[in-house]
């Protein structure tokens, strides 16, 4: 954990303190050393939260990006469950920064438990998702609308996309690259009922001014949710073009054919 409540205040990990673990008040100890970034740590092997994961550097760097108050939330549902968000936003969005692999009941049940739950996910972890990633966005193709939004034509072809794919708001964070590559900041849009994947290049710096103010809630109505409406829309049409298509395509004789046959099964 990167804050302990020393006396009542949120507070890192330094030597020599005595730290308060803000969800369960048990003991925490801190850990200072020359290999992990500085952080507390419960007594033993024990971690009071079992969604909890060990932090790196990029965990550390995009909590650093919002306020204090804001950072390791404990959050509570219904029922008195209880877990820590990484960041907890002023309007009640929870961001997760996801650095290792999650499945995806587990996935599902975090959505279920925050209700407003954006992930940014590392895309940098293993060796293959970048290359994956940007291979099926040269294999997409770019739908006519004023903002850059692909369709990924191929998404079993990356491992990524065949995990986080389903009804989360979902940003992959591949980190920096070199000029003139990719933009590899990116957002998946939630499933459509055709199970199509669309991604749109995102600006790192927009997303950290857009939480930043509280103004997802404003960015979700007023641009994500009318264009992947927008999206859904148009599939609905193609699927009902190509229905149409196909019936046209049955010659007059088969369709006779087609009428004796329907003729016959009512009987």
């Amino acid at each position: 954990m990167k804050y302990a409540l020393v006396n009542g205040a949120k507070t890192v990990a330094a030597r020599g303190l005595k730290g308060i673990c803000p969800c369960c008040g048990s003991v925490l100890i801190p850990k200072c050393g020359d290999q992990k970034v500085h952080h507390w740590s419960h007594k033993g092997n024990r971690n009071c939260d079992q969604w909890w994961e060990n932090e790196t550097e990029w965990h550390r760097r995009w909590k650093g990006y919002f306020p204090k108050s804001w950072q390791e939330v404990v959050h509570f549902d219904e029922s008195n469950e209880k877990h820590i968000a990484d960041v907890k936003t002023g309007n009640g969005w929870a961001v997760e920064f996801q650095h290792s692999f999650l499945n995806n009941e587990e996935r599902q049940s975090r959505s279920r438990f925050y209700k407003k739950l954006v992930w940014v996910v590392d895309g940098s972890r293993r060796k293959m998702d970048r290359t994956q990633f940007i291979k099926v966005l040269k294999e997409s193709s770019r739908l006519r609308v004023s903002i850059p939004i692909y369709k990924a034509h191929f998404p079993d072809e990356c491992r990524l996309l065949k995990e986080w794919y389903g009804y989360s708001m979902v940003f992959f964070d591949f980190k920096e690259v070199g000029e003139g590559q990719e933009p590899m900041f990116w957002f998946l849009f939630p499933r459509t009922p055709a199970g199509s994947v669309y991604l749109s290049p995102f600006s790192r710096e927009r997303f950290i001014e857009i939480f930043s103010k509280d103004r997802f809630d404003e960015v979700l109505t007023e641009i994500i949710l009318p264009i992947h409406a927008e999206i859904v829309n148009e599939e609905r049409k193609q699927r009902l073009s190509v229905s149409i298509s196909r019936n046209n395509s049955v010659s007059g004789v088969d369709r006779y054919v087609l009428r004796k046959q329907s003729r016959r099964r009512r009987f």
